[in-house]
């Protein structure tokens, strides 16, 4: 598929698209119209449908193709993705992933600088890009950082995203605790209140700075850290931000065996019923990822109307699915999808949630194809309270996907979500639409240098992982925290004779 780069954009009047499938939006759900249409002028959405009879100023034919409402991802990578190291390193406490006692005593420090921190933030959202992700709420770890992340690597982020063109929900990650090594290989927790409280005011202060930026491009979030480092008065406090500023609360919780193991030692019930006799929960919270709950805490959520954020690729790499994904739909749960980890490839995650998602349910016809997809879709967007998002309807914002499905490595093609779950993935997206401007064109970002700042990441990753054994319990080499996979024999870079 190749198509010629749009010229003036948004001066045309309304641009009509055309491909073999349309996932049109009508009576509540998602439709598929065969040959269809979709036209938009400016950022909205006019027509979806065939036979389209009203004025055009372009037409671009995509023919074999699929085009659909962009990606909603509610817990998006926004860094570079040290989580991977740990597929095969563990347990995580040997390995850099809780800071040992020395290293606190000695104060943390920040692993990357400034310039650092704006890459990576950049570099991730040209991926989410890239892989039909129209809007984000982005996630980075903090175990690199000196404790939370900063206002102004996140003003940075407002302006890379407005740059790039992604529709992004930003706020700092800010926590009031987190875990300590001892030297015997004990691990606790402690808690700093004062920083906690210092963390959620600089994150009001952002969301009141930069809400609505760029357009409306960039909206605001408050994103306290993991569950278990929180007090109960922090956690009203934050909720009750959340409620006076109006924007999305995401806390991630029931995720962890530590946590279930915490939270019992510290407050002596499980995360979900805290979450619910604080006050906290609502219908905007978010909450990945709901795969260490009982039964019954799953449904307090689901009463809430509070969403769970269902990460699938990340989870499974940690042994641990979600119990059960459709039976959580039938009784109600709000479920939208996140990423979480690289790739941030929602087609490669819906395809890992369906299969989980079978196995566990032990039915070959549950959850079905489109209940991935409409969590993709619909279903963050309903978390977000944005009915304009996450569909392709009259109304609706211009955030639209094109997947071009007339490769030959993907075979032959009869439904094109059924396409989407079998053989497809994000390398499949031609084209990204948001807000109405063309972001990407036959995989190209203008202004975008995938090459270099690929080159860039990498060099910027190995730094960081030469750094591992500064805040690794007893400071390990390198070699011995991340050892490879099988013996390696390295080039002494001596030629024979």
């Amino acid at each position: 598929m190749s198509i010629e780069p749009e010229k003036n954009q948004g001066s045309e009047g309304p641009v009509l698209l055309t491909a073999r499938w349309i996932v049109g939006h009508a009576d509540g759900r998602h439709v598929l119209y065969e040959n269809g249409e979709v036209v938009y002028d400016g950022n909205e959405i006019t027509f979806v449908g065939q036979h389209y009879t009203g004025p055009v100023g372009r037409r671009i034919d995509y023919g074999m193709a699929l085009i659909g409402p962009g990606f909603i991802d509610l817990d998006a990578l926004s860094d570079l993705d040290t989580g991977v190291l740990g597929l095969d390193h563990q347990p995580g406490w040997k390995k850099g992933r809780v800071w040992p006692r020395d290293y606190v005593n000695a104060g943390p420090v920040e692993m990357l600088d400034p310039d650092e921190l704006a890459f990576q933030k950049r570099y991730a959202f040209a991926q989410l890009i890239r892989n039909g992700i129209t809007t984000a709420l982005p996630i980075a770890s903090l175990f690199y950082r000196a404790w939370n992340e900063t206002t102004d690597e996140f003003a940075s982020a407002a302006n890379s995203a407005g740059e790039l063109g992604l529709r992004v929900y930003l706020g700092p990650a800010f926590r009031a605790g987190h875990s300590v090594v001892e030297e015997d290989g004990s691990i606790v927790v402690e808690i700093d209140e004062a920083r906690g409280a210092e963390g959620l005011q600089q994150a009001i202060a952002f969301c009141q700075e930069h809400e609505g930026l760029h357009g409306g491009l960039v909206r605001t979030m408050l994103a306290p850290d993991r569950i278990e480092f929180w007090t109960e008065g922090l956690l009203r406090e934050t909720a009750a931000a959340a409620r006076d500023l109006d924007v999305p609360l995401r806390l991630h919780c029931c995720q962890s065996e530590f946590e279930v193991n915490t939270m019992r030692e510290r407050f002596g019930t499980t995360s979900a019923r805290w979450l619910q006799s604080i006050g906290f929960l609502g219908e905007k919270v978010l909450l990945p990822h709901g795969t260490n709950a009982e039964r019954a805490d799953l449904d307090i959520i689901a009463a809430s109307g509070a969403t769970l954020v269902h990460c699938p690729i990340v989870m499974a790499r940690h042994g641990v699915a979600l119990d059960n994904f459709a039976d959580l739909r039938r009784a109600g749960m709000r479920i939208g999808m996140g990423t979480d980890t690289w790739p941030p490839d929602m087609v490669l995650n819906m395809q890992v949630g369906l299969m989980l998602g079978r196995v566990m349910s032990g039915d070959t016809a549950r959850p079905a194809s489109t209940d991935l997809y409409d969590a993709a879709t619909t279903g963050g967007a309903d978390a977000l309270g944005r009915s304009d998002l996450g569909r392709l309807c009259k109304g609706a914002k211009a955030d639209i996907v094109v997947f071009n499905l007339g490769a030959d490595h993907l075979g032959q093609i009869t439904d094109p979500i059924a396409g989407l779950m079998t053989s497809a993935s994000g390398r499949d997206v031609d084209t990204v639409v948001i807000d109405g401007r063309t972001v990407m064109q036959n995989g190209i970002i203008p202004g975008f240098d995938f090459e270099a700042s690929h080159g860039r990441a990498q060099r910027q990753f190995e730094r960081l992982v030469a750094r591992y054994p500064e805040r690794t319990w007893r400071h390990p080499p390198v070699e011995a925290i991340f050892p490879p996979s099988y013996p390696t024999i390295r080039s002494t870079g001596v030629a024979k004779e």
